[in-house]
């Protein structure tokens, strides 16, 4: 497919405001749709945007238009399957939102509709296409870190009580699936399983400790062991103020590697390499972002670019995304694992 792609856009919120300003970015795409319940909603974002997209209070208005080849599904995560697949059957690649769903079960239905119609899934989780976890990535990938023994991540942020009063959506178990953990944190636990591979076992606990009127947590940790036999250990929170960079760490016994938000803080191995040195020059001067610690809104959308951008090329070149459904489905899985280990109070096999 070589003329341009045009997207709709499902749902009209702040995170649609991402992809649409990613979207501005890659060549030969058109932002052609706006799909919302409220058609106030949709008119104030293409007012915003300073462009004239379709705007239809019904997705099958705009599945039934020719121009429209991607659809973006970005509505509160408990209701991304019926929109994914309605996409897909619609003969639409398809991207979702991270999560992909709120558990594996759903998830699969989306990765199953998708496959049946032969059209493109993919995942939104942009901290893979980062600069530094992609050079991280490539560390694991050359053995740099000898045998694993330890990932550790973090995601110590704030949200107030504001953020879940005005959402109506947000903290609830129907539509977040979850608090910190499926919500915030996912990131960290799909990128700790991409760098230190599949989880087997999983031993968590949760917590509400610093809001109210909230179905969800926003406190969680979990210990996890790995099927290489590394072990690892995670942090989820929106209860802490004022909210702490997020972290991940990976630990070898030839060499420790430390990523704060976007800014490698460690990076020694032994025996230390050329490269080695050039990736500590290229990332010496801190970049210092918040990344959505405490304002959901601070975060950069160009993760979101690189992603879409590699997604687009999947559909041109007619290869997988580097991101697909299941590679989605995985922090999902995950997640429920926890969620379920902390209600039985015991280890939960993944």
């Amino acid at each position: 497919m070589t003329s341009p792609l045009g997207v709709a856009l499902v749902g009209c919120g702040m995170i649609a405001r991402f992809h649409a300003r990613a979207l501005a970015e890659i060549p030969d795409v058109r932002l052609v749709a706006l799909v919302s319940r409220s058609e106030g909603a949709a008119r104030k974002f293409a007012d915003e945007l300073g462009t004239f997209p379709a705007l239809c209070t019904r997705l099958e208005d705009a599945l039934a238009r020719s121009d429209v080849h991607i659809v973006i599904v970005t509505t509160p995560s408990g209701v991304h399957l019926d929109s994914a697949v309605a996409a897909a059957r619609a003969g639409k690649h398809v991207v979702v939102e991270k999560p992909l769903e709120i558990t594996a079960e759903r998830c699969d239905r989306i990765i199953d509709a998708c496959k049946e119609a032969g059209v493109q899934l993919c995942t939104i989780f942009p901290s893979r296409f980062g600069d530094a976890n992609v050079a991280l990535k490539k560390a694991v990938e050359a053995g740099k870190f000898g045998r694993l023994t330890l990932g550790e991540t973090t995601c110590k942020w704030w949200r107030s009580q504001a953020y879940y009063d005005e959402g109506g959506w947000k903290g609830t178990q129907a539509l977040d699936g979850g608090g910190a953990l499926m919500n915030q944190a996912i990131h960290n636990v799909d990128l700790l399983q991409w760098l230190m591979g599949p989880v087997t076992h999983v031993t968590g606990f949760t917590a509400t400790l610093a809001h109210e009127r909230i179905e969800v947590e926003d406190t969680a940790v979990a210990c996890l062991r790995f099927a290489s036999g590394a072990l690892g250990v995670l942090q989820a929170t929106t209860s802490v103020h004022p909210g702490l960079p997020k972290t991940i760490a990976i630990h070898g016994d030839k060499g420790t590697a430390v990523i704060e938000q976007d800014d490698v803080m460690r990076w020694d191995f032994e025996p230390t390499t050329e490269e080695d040195v050039a990736v500590r020059q290229r990332f010496a001067q801190k970049v210092g972002a918040s990344g959505g610690s405490s304002n959901p809104a601070a975060i950069s959308h160009e993760g979101h670019r690189r992603q879409l951008a590699d997604f687009v090329e999947a559909i041109r070149k007619g290869r997988a995304p580097l991101v697909d459904g299941r590679e989605g489905r995985k922090a999902v899985a995950i997640i429920a694992s926890i969620y379920e280990s902390a209600r039985a109070g015991r280890t939960v096999v993944v």
